[in-house]
């Protein structure tokens, strides 16, 4: 089969211009197997990092930087990596743009410790890093890096120290020195009225102090009252230990003993109350002579001339005598 001209130039067409599409793709930073991970990384300073710089981990590119886009506030700019494999990156993981002297830009992961990874989505953590001439100053010479960070740090005193020494602040001070001035005046005339209270003619702390030798001369005065006082509870006390206590407890206990017996026969089954309380004997019999009484007193009501026979010439009650009482009573129902 003859392939035409024109169906060849197709082909090259569509094969130029499918290598295109993914030249100018991975140009940007996007991975051509379509098979990533987005991750994204926000700085204050990005440092003229942009698309298609390479992500790096300990020396080895694991993506690209495939955008770089401000915040709403355009105070940080959010980066968009796309990392060419399934990474597990720690959770804890740094992001840090790492310039160099020839130009290239990249961002470098140091990993971290834990071992939960960062997810499609998920946004790394964030260090903020020293610009090329500092990094390189750092390395020629740390002394003169020091001075250059103790420099800084001496500006921002003297800045700060300016802001404090404005016109707002010396009158602050101004404020502060008459407020001084008028403690001062307040401690002079305290110690005037402290000194008045310590003075021993007309002082609160002498009359005070008379006071309490007054109340001491009085307590003398009244010792003998106080001894006699003492002796009478001293007395009282030695009655009381005179009381014969443990005699009236052992006639006590003894008395309780007697009675848990007394309680103790009555509860069991000997003695007369103790049968009276636990025997039902009693109550069977009193029950059955009850029933018996009723009977006799039934019988005697229906056939009274069974047993009193006062006509001459009556007839004999001849009827057998009852063997059931009648039920007769509502409230007292009879046992058979």
């Amino acid at each position: 089969m003859k392939i035409s001209n024109e169906t060849k130039v197709g082909a090259l067409t569509a094969v130029g211009i499918t290598l295109l599409v993914l030249g100018f793709n991975f140009l940007k930073g996007k991975p051509i197997s379509g098979k990533s991970n987005t991750l994204y990384a926000v700085f204050t300073d990005v440092q003229g990092l942009t698309n298609s710089n390479p992500v790096m981990v300990n020396g080895k590119q694991v993506g690209t930087v495939s955008a770089t886009t401000f915040s709403p506030d355009m105070k940080q700019v959010i980066v968009s990596v796309n990392m060419n494999g399934n990474y597990a990156i720690p959770g804890n993981s740094v992001a840090v743009i790492s310039p160099s002297l020839l130009g290239t830009i990249s961002l470098d992961i140091k990993l971290g410790t834990t071992g939960a990874a960062l997810k499609n989505g998920d946004t790394i953590s964030t260090q903020a890093t020293a610009g090329i001439i500092d990094g390189a100053l750092k390395k020629i010479d740390p002394v003169l890096y020091e001075v250059k960070n103790a420099v800084k740090a001496l500006d921002s005193v003297l800045i700060t120290v300016n802001g404090v020494v404005d016109p707002a602040a010396k009158n602050n001070i101004r404020a502060t020195l008459e407020n001084l001035n008028k403690t001062t005046a307040g401690l002079a005339v305290s110690s005037a009225s402290l000194q008045t209270l310590l003075n021993t003619q007309s002082g609160a702390l002498a009359k005070t102090l008379n006071n309490v030798s007054d109340f001491t001369g009085n307590l003398a005065a009244n010792n003998q009252k106080m001894n006699g006082i003492l002796d009478n509870v001293e007395k009282t006390t030695a009655n009381f230990s005179r009381l014969d206590l443990e005699k009236t407890l052992t006639i006590l206990n003894g008395t309780i003993g007697e009675l848990k017996g007394m309680l103790t026969s009555i509860s069991s089954n000997e003695g007369t109350l103790g049968l009276l309380m636990k025997d039902a004997r009693l109550y069977n019999n009193l029950a059955a002579t009850a029933n018996k009484v009723n009977l006799l007193i039934d019988d005697l009501r229906l056939h009274p001339k069974r047993y009193v026979n006062v006509s001459v010439f009556g007839k004999k009650d001849k009827t057998g005598p009852l063997l059931t009482p009648l039920p007769d009573t509502v409230n007292a129902p009879y046992k058979q």
